[in-house]
């Protein structure tokens, strides 16, 4: 038909990019959590809204953290709004 395979589709991306950003979303407040304990609804949500490279951003740096604060400072840094 037209030469493309359905990988090569920009659907087909974006829904793998999408499908990685949401496994990445899980994996770090799973990291979260179990460093730190409970995380607010709020404090998820800012994580969950993060794009793909900040989340692997936050990946690394989320090693040098040692309590929730260190987190909310890298998100102001980040220009993730307090709310």
């Amino acid at each position: 038909m037209l030469g493309i395979t359905l990988q090569e589709t920009r659907v087909y991306r974006e829904i793998k990019a999408k499908g990685r950003e949401e496994e990445a979303v899980n994996l770090i407040l799973r990291q979260m959590t179990k460093r730190f304990g409970s995380i607010s609804v709020a404090m998820r949500s800012k994580v969950s809204g993060l794009p793909l490279v900040a989340l692997e951003d936050l990946s690394e740096a989320l090693l040098d953290f040692t309590s929730l604060a260190d987190l909310q400072v890298w998100l102001t840094e980040q220009g993730v709004s307090e709310s």
